[in-house]
């Protein structure tokens, strides 16, 4: 009985690469380092960069000459005349002068050159790319206050003053590359011709055609090495923009700023957390031990005579004892008040308005109890507007609004807080009325506040507060 033999594919595998098209490689470098960089589109695409930069080269020399023109002269009367001739007015006007051209003139000259160049570089890095830039407010004074003092901008400036020279390297290797291709290849009809002009290839001088003609067998060559000066260049260049003309990635800011907030969060959430704390021991440590001073104390007058000297002090002590336990109950109650972790924050809004001097009418409308974190800081917010109702202004009554709006399908509910009075108006943040705390504790819990104060008034403080979950925090 015989088998058959296997195939000879099936007894030796193949260890080769598997059969398909080779993929191009990824960058321009990559290209540079692969031996196939000449049959790949990265040479082509090197090269479109690096002329492209030639002319923008030669068109920012013309346009940005009034910046470049004052350090020029600074930069030569610095290196070709000895310092005891130059003059320290001159010299200190002159960069004065620089300086001052510079800041004017040049952001209007680097911001779209920036956007050019951005453009120019999908050409040999793969994209998209992100300015850096912010948005700037609307206005022409907004815009120029955003552009002049974002670091995106000087950036872009210093890119300007970097591609001057590199633009000129380029034109200055790439045309001896190319016009030394043209010789060489021309070579033979020149020596030959009617004038018979012979030609200087720098290392030997040709005169005759059967001299030229070897000589023309190193054109390819020249053009070769055209095509990898290009690609060196332009990963160069290449380096350079990407460093001073491109922001970090949306993804990478977005995770930035998703770590800031969870930090943040983590902060506030272990602040409420020392505060609780601070408030429990102070509720049932201090406070406890107060009363039961007091009592003791009255107790030690049944003892004594009634309107006895020791009577009498006794009797101070105590009321001084009642005063200390009556401060002390209100700042429990301003650290944490008891009545919003028992019965929610319509009552705790209620009980502000009934200790407020200013008349306050009080309207809830809250279904379901928020998170706790969200109640702390709406409760806080009236309770310090209502405090600035009664110091700051000559209102004769307030009212406080407070509503939860759905968020819809997968968002989570928004609390809104309204603060309301018919005082004279005129609440600014920057003097120091306490609005500035109330807008930082609103931003660490994610929300907003709008404050609207004209002359006269009415002031009303609106706040939206996202009823989402804070990070946990290990103290909870």
């Amino acid at each position: 009985m015989t088998t058959d033999a296997p195939p000879e594919s099936a007894t030796h595998p193949r260890t080769g690469p598997p059969d398909g098209p080779r993929t191009s490689p990824p960058t321009l470098l990559h290209a540079l380092l692969s031996p196939r960089f000449l049959i790949t589109a990265w040479p082509w695409r090197a090269l479109a960069h690096s002329v492209n930069t030639m002319f923008v080269g030669t068109v920012l020399f013309m346009v940005a000459t009034p910046v470049y023109l004052p350090w020029s002269v600074l930069v030569w009367l610095v290196v070709s005349r000895p310092w005891s001739d130059l003059s320290p007015i001159s010299m200190a006007a002159l960069f004065v002068t620089s300086l001052a051209t510079t800041v004017v003139l040049g952001p209007l000259i680097a911001l779209p050159l920036g956007a050019l160049e951005r453009r120019r570089l999908l050409l040999i890095v793969r994209g998209p790319f992100v300015s850096g830039h912010r948005v700037p407010p609307p206005g022409l004074w907004g815009w120029i206050r955003t552009r002049y003092t974002e670091s995106a901008t000087w950036r872009e400036i210093g890119y300007t003053a970097v591609l001057l020279p590199v633009s000129f390297a380029v034109t200055m290797v790439l045309s001896t590359l190319f016009i030394m291709a043209v010789v060489l290849v021309t070579g033979p009809f020149i020596v030959g011709g009617e004038e018979r002009t012979p030609i200087s290839l720098g290392f030997v001088t040709v005169t005759t055609v059967r001299e030229a003609v070897p000589y023309t067998l190193l054109a390819p060559v020249v053009l070769i090495a055209l095509l990898y000066a290009s690609g060196a260049l332009a990963q160069g260049h290449a380096v350079i923009a990407r460093a001073l003309l491109i922001g970090p990635p949306k993804e990478e800011l977005r995770a930035e700023l998703s770590q800031v907030t969870e930090s943040r969060a983590r902060l506030v959430n272990a602040f409420e957390y020392e505060r609780r704390r601070i408030e429990r021991d102070l509720h049932d440590g201090a406070q406890q031990r107060l009363v039961a001073l007091s009592m003791d104390l009255g107790l030690a007058r049944l003892d004594l005579e009634e309107g006895s000297e020791a009577d009498r002090r006794v009797v101070a002590a105590q009321a001084k004892a009642d005063e200390l336990i009556t401060e002390l109950r209100e700042l429990v109650r301003g650290i944490h008040p008891r009545v919003l972790t028992d019965r929610g924050l319509p009552a705790a809004l209620a009980e502000l308005a009934d200790r407020c001097p200013v008349p306050t009418r009080v309207d809830t409308e809250i279904p379901r109890r928020p998170p706790a974190h969200v109640e702390g800081t709406a409760y806080f917010v009236v309770a310090e507007a209502l405090t600035n109702v009664f110091k700051h202004t000559e209102a004769t009554t307030a009212t406080v609004h407070a509503s939860t709006a759905s968020g819809g399908a997968g968002r989570s509910d928004t609390l809104l807080v309204e603060v309301t009075d018919d005082g004279a108006g005129g609440a600014d943040p920057a003097r120091g009325s306490g609005l500035t705390g109330l807008m930082d504790r609103v931003a660490v819990m994610g929300g907003t506040m709008e404050l609207s104060s004209p002359a006269g008034g009415p002031t009303r403080i609106r706040v939206e507060l996202p009823c989402g979950p804070l990070p946990p925090t290990p103290l909870t």
